[in-house]
């Protein structure tokens, strides 16, 4: 049994049903046995992106994220302090602060982290994308 913590664009394509997530790696995360995580700091991603029109949704943040969690099985995974003190032993291989908060969290709650992003996979938290 695998515990997966999406990174935002992960989740997005998920909700999407997209193919631009890897066909083994979506069958992973459709098994039943493995618990789905979507962080805080990828809600607050989203909403600030939506607010900007970066990322146009066809309902607001704050409805329809709820929704497509439930309807994925997909826990929220409150942003907690002792993850973020983790942020002062993380090397700055990333520069995007969203992307250090999660894999902050991955470490902190022993999380796989899904994401395509290959700066995310230099750091020490487990990383999967294509499987």
């Amino acid at each position: 049994m695998g515990s997966y913590l999406l990174d935002t664009c992960t989740s997005i394509w998920f909700f999407e049903g997209s193919t631009n997530i890897p066909a083994r790696t979506r069958d992973e995360l459709r098994d039943p046995f493995h618990d789905l995580y979507l962080s805080d700091v990828s809600i607050l991603e989203i909403v600030i992106k939506h607010q900007l029109g970066k990322l146009p949704l066809s309902q607001p943040p704050s409805r329809i994220i709820p929704t497509l969690a439930r309807k994925h099985f997909i826990d929220i995974l409150p942003l907690e302090s002792e993850a973020i003190f983790r942020l002062e032993s993380l090397p700055l291989l990333h520069r995007d602060p969203f992307d250090r908060l999660l894999v902050a969290q991955a470490l902190h709650h022993r999380l796989t982290l899904v994401t395509p992003d290959r700066l995310i996979h230099q750091y020490p938290a487990a990383a999967i994308w294509e499987m």
